[in-house]
């Protein structure tokens, strides 16, 4: 049974998404995933649906460094510091990805990225902070959608580097 939005009655996760975590042998996430009429499509929007800190959001945010994607899963409270993920990349350049190779990369919109079930493999990178909580929100694959996950298996399963490249605060 999956979770729907009360309203629309509709399943919560994204059915590419849904499918994905149904061939990583997490189909039960699916039914976990909320829906909420108001968009989720920010750390904040979706705190405040979920009721939840807010670094308790998992960002999934698509960079080019040197013109490749990389996805970087980043706690909802701290900003990427382009810079740290250069170095950690060995990359020349690092920007922002555009919204078209974001969704050419993941197969999905921004504000709506899952951490995984991504349409090409990308390298992703976790920032540390995801761990501070043993339970985090995701991102179900649509900017209404979020899923819950700990944090441990979340960053496994997203086959990511765990690194250090939120801002410092100075």
């Amino acid at each position: 049974m999956t979770t729907t939005d009360r309203t629309a009655g509709t399943p919560a996760a994204h059915p590419r998404f849904a499918e994905a975590l149904r061939g990583l042998g997490l189909g039960e996430l699916a039914g976990r995933a909320r829906r909420f009429p108001e968009a989720t499509r920010t750390a904040a929007e979706a705190a405040a649906a979920i009721g939840c800190e807010l670094d308790q959001i998992c960002k999934s945010l698509v960079f080019a460094a040197d013109g490749v994607p990389v996805l970087v899963l980043m706690d909802g409270a701290s900003r990427v510091d382009l810079e740290r993920v250069r170095e950690e990349l060995g990359a020349g350049k690092v920007t922002r990805a555009k919204a078209d190779v974001v969704r050419e990369t993941t197969g999905y919109a921004i504000g709506g990225v899952p951490p995984f079930g991504h349409r090409s493999r990308t390298r992703v990178l976790a920032d540390r902070s995801l761990l501070a909580h043993e339970v985090v929100w995701a991102a179900a694959g649509t900017p209404y959608a979020v899923f819950p996950m700990e944090s441990k298996e979340l960053v496994a399963t997203a086959g990511a580097t765990l690194v250090d490249v939120r801002e410092r605060s100075e």
